[in-house]
């Protein structure tokens, strides 16, 4: 009887480990994955750099709501796919591969995520930044 009990609840505590590393990879799974991809200074804005950030979107997967910094203006090209977005409260746009759209100074990007649960999606957004700028993305909770 107590090596019945002890076999049932070691079962037990590895579905559980399981069950707890399948949604910690589902949450990282989730989780766009951001690279920098190109950071140069522009020679003929002082203090000026652009740089590119890829973006990539499994299905399903989203971004923190988040704010860019002050001096940062944003253009982002859809690569692949179709991506959901939301800035200053606005409406939610769905925006598919090709398209693009604007992000400036101050600007607070609610939603950003794969509109697709089946397929992955990218975008490409290059900042134009103060070259000193570390830390492009904050989050931020309404």
């Amino acid at each position: 009887m107590l090596k019945t009990m002890l076999i049932t609840a070691a079962a037990a505590v590895t579905v559980i480990a399981f069950v707890r590393a399948a949604g910690a990879q589902h949450d990282e799974l989730a989780e766009a994955k951001v690279t920098v991809v190109f950071d140069h200074t522009l020679p003929n804005v002082p203090g000026k750099s652009m740089k590119g950030v890829l973006v990539e979107y499994q299905p399903g997967g989203t971004s923190v709501a988040h704010t860019h910094p002050d001096s940062a203006f944003i253009y982002a090209t859809i690569l692949d796919g179709a991506i959901r977005s939301q800035v200053n409260g606005g409406p939610i746009v769905t925006y598919h591969a090709g398209e693009n759209f604007a992000e400036y100074p101050g600007d607070h990007h609610g939603i950003s995520e794969n509109a697709s649960g089946t397929e992955p999606a990218s975008l490409l957004a290059v900042f134009v930044v103060d070259t000193d700028e570390a830390e492009l993305t904050t989050p931020y909770s309404d």
